[in-house]
């Protein structure tokens, strides 16, 4: 009985130890657990300089350690920084490397494509002209949208192939009223884009001689005017100039206006001037001082003051004038200086050898 009684307590005891380590294991594992970091936690502050930090932490290799084996914290060296940790295969963590390169050379990509990005620098050229229109496209007849001064700086992005300037606030002005500056020496800031209303479309003022640097300086030589009106002058802004030196039309910025016609019209600029220096006295008759009437527009009959038309502008009565010869003459076959004379002043006999004799004379001045 003594014997069944010690056997019992035995079995107690026994039973009551093994409870205890037991729960002293499980106690253990649970702590370890709630220290080691997780694997979300690793992955979000994996960087290079942590795993830096992590292998200057390591022992050196044959230093003494004792028993105490290296434990890699949390924060000197991330769970997912170490290949194994965690249940990581060596693959996982090339993967997680590799991702880290892979997002460090896109951004270099994206480096390299913004830089690419930035537009060509633009180059530099500084208006000539009094006044100079900013047309949008690049032909004489597209709308102004826009009036530069002489002196005005404009960054250009391009030259096209008929001479027009590309501005980099969009717009177009024609090569031969600017000069292309060095950009290295301090100059004035580049004009913006404003209203056109901002500054008369043209000067009264005579526009500068082209300076030896300006494209328009070595114009193209002129083509001798003929009896047809429909052709080309081969006349440049300067050339016009030069006809208009000494007569009372210089100074109020014509030429560009007369050449717009021919492009528009295709009516020869050298038969333009020859009839509104004829019809206006060189720019000297009444009609012309007093409602801008360089043609005689309209004023048939004894009182031609009062029916002829009258224009704000020179500018406006040059380009009335070569709507009419567009549509009511050479659009009804009057295509030469003859025919048009029967038409356009058949009272004076004289008229078309008086107009042929001013654009030779004219021609001759060139």
């Amino acid at each position: 009985m003594l014997r069944m009684a010690k056997s019992v307590y035995f079995s107690i005891c026994a039973l009551c130890a093994t409870l205890l380590l037991t729960v002293g294991v499980c106690f253990l594992h649970s702590n370890n657990l709630a220290a080691a970091p997780t694997v979300d936690a690793a992955a979000r502050i994996l960087s290079s300089s942590s795993v830096s930090a992590a292998v200057t932490a390591l022992p050196a290799v044959g230093a003494s350690t004792g028993k105490t084996a290296f434990t890699p914290s949390a924060t000197a060296f991330p769970a997912a920084a170490w290949p194994g940790a965690l249940g990581q295969t060596d693959g996982q963590m090339d993967r997680v490397i590799g991702s880290a390169a892979a997002a460090t050379k896109a951004a270099a990509s994206g480096a390299k494509a913004s830089e690419a990005a930035k537009p060509a620098p633009a180059d530099t050229y500084e208006v000539t002209a009094y006044f100079l229109n900013v047309r949008a496209n690049a032909y004489a007849k597209s709308k102004i949208i826009d009036v530069v001064k002489k002196g005005d700086i404009l960054d250009v992005i391009k030259k096209t192939d008929n001479g027009w300037l590309l501005l980099k606030g969009g717009g177009y002005v024609h090569g031969g009223y600017a000069k292309r500056i060095d950009r290295t020496g301090e100059t004035p800031p580049a004009v913006g884009l404003s209203p056109a209303s901002s500054a008369p479309a043209h000067s009264e003022l005579k526009s500068p001689a082209p300076s030896p640097s300006s494209p328009s300086s070595t114009p193209s030589k002129p083509k001798k005017p003929t009896n047809k009106v429909q052709t080309k002058s081969g006349l440049t802004a300067e050339h016009i100039e030069t006809i208009f030196e000494g007569t009372a039309l210089a100074h109020y910025g014509l030429e560009e206006v007369i050449l717009e016609i021919e492009e528009q019209y295709g009516i020869n600029a050298f038969f333009t001037i020859a009839v509104m220096k004829l019809e206006s006295g060189n720019g000297k008759s009444s009609l012309a001082r007093k409602k801008n009437n360089l043609f005689g527009l309209n004023a048939s009959g004894g009182e031609e003051n009062k029916r002829a038309f009258a224009f704000k502008t020179k500018e406006e009565c040059v380009k009335k004038f070569g709507q009419l010869i567009a549509k009511n003459y050479i659009g009804k076959g009057y295509t030469t200086v003859d025919k048009i004379a029967r038409k356009y002043c058949p009272a004076n006999p004289k008229w078309t050898g008086l107009v042929s004799k001013i654009m030779q004379r004219d021609y001759k001045k060139l």
